[in-house]
Formats: C-alpha cells, sequence, structure tokens
C-alpha cells in the first residue's frame, strides 16, 4: 500500500479538495473554500498547510467566527447544499463564536463544517491559553458546547483518527436527511503531527446522491387520504427547493386543483402570481393562505419542518376533520402531528402520486375560493405598498419601492425582527432563489453576514441583507470582508430605533414597553425611556469602506436605490422608517407564555384572551 507522509493539518486539506457530490448526474466540487480567523489552536498546525497549499481551495479571512459561519450558511443554502465553504477558528473563545451558528445550519439543515483548534491532546501544557478546564473531567473542552448543536461531532486525537472522521463527517454533511452542522475538533498539537496516510484516502471521491423514492405502498396510502378528501391544501417547504421540485409541485397542484401555501424556505420555489399560490402560510402568512387552510380538510405538507410559524402553533388548521400528509426524507418531520407519511423525495413522489390520483378520478372541491382569496390579499398588498403617512416612511412603503426597483433577478436575504414576517406576507419573488429566509432559527446577525455568502455563490447578481437596526447591531461584521474580497453586497437597514418586533409582541400582551427602545437612561424614572440614541449607521459603514445613503422619505429612497444599482462597492441605505409600521397578523395565532397572575389588568385580559385561543388548537 502506498502512503504519503503528512501532518493531520495537511492530509485534512488534501481530503477535503478531494471530494465531490453528484446528483442527477450533475457533479459538484463540495467544498469551495475555507473561511479562517487564526489564532493559536489553528494557526500554525492546520494554518501552515492552508499557506503551503496549491489546489483549488481558496482561503477567506473572516473578521468573527460566528458571522463567517453564517456566510458560509449563505453560500451552502443558495448553492442548494450542494456546495461549502468550511470554516476554522483558534480555541475556546474563537471556537465558541461558532456555536450559534452551528445551530443555525442544523436546525435548518444546511451543511456547515467547523473546524475549531482545540486543547492539546497530549495536555502537557495544560490549562494552555484560552483552556476550558473542567474539573469533572480533563477531556471536556469548550468544543464540547457543539454536541447538542451538530449532527455530527468529533474530536482527533490521534492523526490516524482523521480518515474514519472525515468519511463519516461527509456522510453527514452530504445527505439530505441528516444534515447540519459538523464540528472536527482539531487539537493543536495534533495538527502538526505526522502520519504516514494511505494514498487511496486522497483520490477523488464522489458522494452520489440517490433521491429516495417511495413505496407502493406509501403511494397508495397518500392517495387513498386525498382521494378522501374535498378542500386540501399543500404547504410548500423547503424540500420542494432543495430537490429542484417546482415544476412537479406546480403540475400536481394545477392538476387536482389543489392550492398551495409557502413557509419561509418554501417561498420563491413557484412565482408568487400563479393561480394556485396563495403565498405565506401560518404566523407570517397573508389571507389568503390562511382563510383557505382554516377550512382544509387535509394538510400536504411536502419538505417542511411543520414549524409553530407554520401552523399557527397547531392553531390554524381549524375544520374537525382535518388531517396531515406529510412527504419528506426526514422521518423526524414526516412524522410530526400524527401525519400519514410518505418518507422520499418530493420530486419522486409527486408523479407517482399524480398517476395514483389520475386513476381514481380525483379532483377537489375548490370553486371560486381560491381566486377570490388571492386577489382580497393582492389588493391588501397594494394597500401596504402605498401607504402615505405625512410624519415619515412607512416599513411596508419602503419594501413596496425596493420591490418597484432593485428588479426580479436580485435576491433577498432576511432572517429576524419584523422584516421576515413583512417579507413573507408581501414579497413576490418571480423567479426561484431571489428569497432567501433563514427563519428555522431566526438568528439575529445573520443577515448581512449570509449575504455575503449568497453573493460568493451567486456574484453575476445583486443581492439585499433585509436587516433592522437591532440585528445589525448584533452582527454585520463579514460587511467588511466583503470589501475586502470585492464582492459587493447591498445592506438595507431599516430603523425603526430598536426591537420593534419585539416590543409590539410585548404590547400586544398588555404589558408596557420595556427595553424594546434604544433610548438614553432617563435619571427621573431610572429606565430607558429618555431621548432617543442618535445612531448614524451610514456613517458607521462609511468607515468600513462602504458607499452609504440616509433616508426618510419614499423619494430620498427610490434615488439611493438607484443609486446603489450602479455603485461597484458595497453599499448601505440607512432607511429611517416610523415605527409599528410594520405589517399584522392576518388569520393567525402564535402562542406565547403569557403570564398567569399579574397586577396589570392588561396582562390579565391577554391572559383570558390566550386561553380562548389554546382551547382551539389541535393535540398531537
Amino acid at each position: 500500500m502506498k502512503t504519503i507522509r503528512l501532518t493531520m493539518g495537511q492530509a485534512l486539506l488534501k481530503f477535503l479538495d478531494n471530494q465531490y457530490l453528484e446528483l442527477d448526474g450533475i457533479e459538484n466540487k463540495f467544498v469551495k473554500g475555507v473561511f479562517s480567523i487564526f489564532g493559536h489552536g489553528n494557526v500554525v498546525g492546520f494554518g501552515e498547510a492552508l499557506e503551503r497549499y496549491n489546489g483549488d481551495i481558496v482561503v477567506y479571512q473572516g473578521k468573527n467566527e460566528q458571522g463567517m459561519a453564517h456566510a458560509a450558511i449563505g453560500y451552502a443554502k443558495q448553492k442548494n447544499r450542494r456546495e461549502i465553504i468550511a470554516c476554522t477558528s483558534s480555541i475556546g473563545p474563537g471556537a465558541l463564536n461558532m456555536v450559534t451558528a452551528a445551530a443555525t445550519a442544523t436546525v435548518n439543515r444546511i451543511p456547515l463544517l467547523l473546524l475549531p483548534g482545540d486543547s492539546f491532546a497530549c495536555r502537557q501544557p495544560d490549562p494552555v491559553l484560552q483552556q476550558l478546564e473542567n474539573a469533572s473531567s480533563m477531556s471536556i473542552t469548550a468544543n464540547d458546547a457543539f454536541k447538542p448543536v451538530s449532527r455530527y461531532w468529533d474530536r482527533i486525537t490521534r492523526p490516524e483518527q482523521l480518515m474514519t472522521a472525515m468519511i463519516n463527517a461527509m456522510r453527514v454533511l452530504t445527505d439530505p436527511a441528516d444534515t447540519g452542522a459538523v464540528t472536527i475538533c482539531l487539537p493543536q498539537d495534533v495538527e502538526g503531527e505526522a502520519y504516514d496516510y494511505p494514498e487511496k484516502f486522497f483520490l477523488k471521491r464522489i458522494h452520489h446522491i440517490s433521491r429516495r423514492v417511495p413505496s407502493n405502498g406509501e403511494i397508495e396510502r397518500a392517495g387513498e387520504k386525498i382521494a378522501s378528501k374535498k378542500k386540501p391544501i399543500i404547504i410548500c417547504g423547503g424540500g420542494v427547493v432543495y430537490s429542484d421540485a417546482a415544476q412537479e409541485l406546480t403540475c400536481f397542484a394545477e392538476r387536482f386543483n389543489i392550492p398551495f401555501g409557502e413557509t419561509q424556505a418554501g417561498k420563491g420555489a413557484v412565482a408568487w402570481n400563479h393561480d394556485l399560490n396563495l403565498g405565506g402560510i401560518g404566523v407570517t402568512g397573508g389571507l389568503a393562505a390562511n382563510k383557505i387552510a382554516e377550512q382544509a380538510d387535509l394538510i400536504i405538507a411536502l419538505g417542511t419542518r411543520l414549524s409553530d410559524f407554520t401552523t399557527a402553533s397547531k392553531w390554524l388548521f381549524q375544520n374537525p376533520e382535518v388531517e396531515v400528509l406529510a412527504v419528506n426524507v426526514n422521518s423526524f418531520d414526516a412524522y410530526k402531528m400524527n401525519a400519514t407519511n410518505v418518507i422520499a423525495d418530493v420530486k419522486e413522489v409527486l408523479p407517482r402520486l399524480t398517476a395514483e390520483l389520475e386513476r381514481a378520478g380525483y379532483r377537489s372541491a375548490y370553486s371560486g375560493e381560491i381566486p377570490a382569496a388571492k386577489a382580497e390579499w393582492n389588493k391588501e398588498v397594494d394597500r401596504l405598498f402605498n401607504i402615505e403617512l405625512g410624519s415619515g416612511l412607512s416599513q411596508t412603503r419602503a419594501l413596496g419601492e425596493i420591490a418597484q426597483i432593485i428588479g426580479e433577478n436580485a435576491v433577498v436575504v432576511g432572517a429576524s425582527g419584523s422584516l421576515p414576517g413583512d417579507l413573507q406576507r408581501v414579497w413576490r419573488p418571480a423567479k426561484p432563489k431571489t428569497y432567501h429566509m433563514e427563519y428555522g432559527f431566526s438568528c439575529m446577525g445573520y443577515e448581512v453576514c449570509a449575504t455575503l455568502g449568497v453573493k460568493m455563490a451567486e456574484p453575476e447578481k445583486e443581492v439585499y441583507a433585509m436587516v433592522g437596526d437591532g440585528s445589525y447591531l448584533m452582527l454585520h461584521s463579514e460587511l467588511i470582508t466583503s470589501i475586502q474580497e470585492g464582492y459587493k453586497i447591498n445592506i438595507l437597514l431599516f430603523d425603526n430605533n430598536g426591537f420593534g418586533c419585539i416590543e409590539n409582541l410585548q404590547n400586544s400582551q398588555g404589558i408596557p414597553t420595556f427595553c424594546t427602545q434604544t433610548k438614553f437612561r432617563d435619571s427621573n424614572t431610572g429606565r430607558l425611556t429618555g431621548q432617543d440614541v442618535p445612531i448614524s449607521y451610514a456613517e458607521c459603514a462609511k468607515g468600513y469602506g462602504a458607499k452609504t445613503y440616509t433616508v426618510r422619505t419614499a423619494g430620498e429612497l427610490v434615488a439611493a436605490l438607484e443609486s446603489v444599482k450602479r455603485d461597484t462597492v458595497s453599499t448601505l441605505i440607512d432607511i429611517k422608517v416610523l415605527p409599528k409600521t410594520m405589517t399584522g397578523g392576518y388569520e393567525s395565532w402564535w402562542r406565547v407564555g403569557v403570564p398567569e397572575v399579574s397586577d396589570n389588568p392588561n396582562v390579565m385580559e391577554a391572559h383570558k384572551k390566550f386561553m380562548t385561543e389554546v382551547r382551539k388548537t389541535k393535540k398531537y
């Protein structure tokens, strides 16, 4: 057996550079680059390998470990999980900064390879700088924190362990049903230790993704379930996007006259103006989908996790005869809500299910409800887009102007605050992969950093981060990386002076505004109720090297957007929007923990209403 003597760090990089993924006959190089922030723990071992390597992997310098990992998630999501950028960090705080990103990837089923440095495997210099000691076990380090948020976790304490660890890492990273964060911890001494690795470990390795085909029994049971129902509704989830099943969904819906609503991950798979596309569904959904869903007798869940926002905390479906049919490659999701399940690829299921229902002569009983619901909702969106307020710019009016100008090929990116709700309701994507929302974890700070990842994935497109001031302050480090690397991104910063989304939630449950606005502390009350803190986000971003604008009116916003399209460096538009001008709920409810006892009568009234809605929810 031929061998090659390499350090563990060198072997890791050589292995990653030879991984490929094949789906439907199309082959992609899987690991396209490495985001790095060097420190002790990775700069000498793995860092030396990166510096000397002459392969195809590109090394990018991140600015914050969580930020660069969010960028990697954005890249992989935009690439439909078929290409990734790995992330490496130092030990201790540098590594722990990536834990939140690991959870974000795992919740959203996005492949993310994390390579944090770790304490010395030999333990001779313990405790080394930045080492977290645990008196109950010397084998525990800070990197053990990744275990609950990773789909696969391993620590390489001997250089030869790399071989089995990386085969398992690739198994998970390339598995559509089981993917998420993979954490391979790299003790800093082992990174530099050499081993005679078999040459065949570094040969080109193609990971073939086979679409899971449903059994005849699954199709028969699913067909019987649909045939027994009169008014089903489809939920289009992220699985439709990842399996490239938009055409199959369209044909299926048209053949049997079944309308569909969209989750955040599924939105944009089919153009917004398709006759059967009812738009967003659930807590952040619109009138059309929620009204139809309320009376539906069957929920056909295609590639969705059925989160509380999608189901309105299992409150949305009020028909007493309603049941769930779930199609998903992930059995954990397919079994939710006591569903009749088909554990298979959506693209493989829908044509077979079409043939089954055609044999049964099935067609839904809908007549004029669907076009009526769409017309009503389109009228409401047009109203929201054209709100005129003499005192300033509303958030929905700003979105209307943005939608008119940026073009149908531009990509919008969001994650948290009030903007994901507004966007799921009113945004009208006409092209696939132009609506990029992380709402599985709704991680503040994802937006700007992931926008860099999306731009890296599709450099020919204009990419816009839709971000509130609260989330922008959480994390926007990779704006600098975008400027450094020449990837132009555009940040549309909606400044409503605080955490407006959470303030609305607070107020809706009878609680007065408390610690959700960006204000100075009042010396009389001792609370943060003084004057607004004056922040110029445009000036801050200008200091990074971005082209910036500040706007307060619709006209100023239009002019800035037109200018941004001509700019050649990353941009930021500081949009001063009026607080409480986002969209409200439309025929939906969200379960939150309203206090059962309070001396505030408004809270007690909110709890009374809360209990009324609880009694309407389904129990699964």
